[in-house]
């Protein structure tokens, strides 16, 4: 198999360090002695550790399996479910060493670096829109309350899901997990008849 790319070794440790670490805490040649890479090599491929973080971010974002939720062959609740399920298991797998890349940098650096903040925030907006799009087909289907607001929900779930992660890492248990889904897929995310108990 052949070697990966300079550039895609600097990334792939750096989204490792940086998830470990903090972004401050991940000096450059941290990153480039895991990605056993020279630290002088860095900055043929990237201008600034701000710039690398940006991409790394990207790279983050594309393991946590977006596109799932976009999945039309499973049932928009159950799909929605499974995302959280498998970011819940990614913790736990981890020893609730680590918490979501997007969060972490969007409370350390989002105030000190316009560029990660905006990088930050268009994550979070993406990540809104999936799960805003995933709640208006379970309405649609009448899954959920007909009166409930896919967007405004789905900001909602993921400020909850935000500081689950804050509270399951500061336990180091997956008991603020088990209340997430109970709220979440037990009283919020019901259809009007559930809820009423009618």
């Amino acid at each position: 198999m052949a070697r990966k790319s300079m550039r895609a070794e600097i990334v792939g440790a750096a989204l490792e360090q940086f998830h470990i670490r903090g972004y401050n805490a991940a000096g450059v040649k941290d990153i480039t002695d895991a990605a056993g890479t020279p630290k002088g090599s860095f900055y043929n491929h990237f201008d600034s550790k701000e710039a690398l973080a940006v991409v790394a971010l990207e790279h983050y974002g594309a393991g946590l399996r977006m596109e799932d939720l976009a999945d039309g062959e499973v049932e928009p609740l159950t799909r929605l479910r499974r995302h959280f399920e498998f970011l819940r298991d990614e913790t736990v797998r981890h020893g609730f060493t680590r918490g979501c890349l997007i969060g972490n940098f969007g409370a350390e650096i989002a105030d000190r670096s316009d560029v990660i903040r905006t990088a930050v925030h268009q994550s979070f907006q993406q990540w809104t829109a999936l799960i805003a799009a995933t709640l208006t087909e379970a309405r649609r289907a009448g899954s959920v309350r007909p009166d409930l607001d896919p967007e405004a929900t789905a900001r909602f779930l993921l400020g909850a899901w935000e500081g689950t992660l804050v509270v399951a890492r500061a336990d180091r248990s997956a008991s603020a997990f088990d209340s997430f889904f109970t709220v979440a897929f037990g009283t919020l995310l019901v259809r009007g008849d559930e809820h009423t108990g009618t």
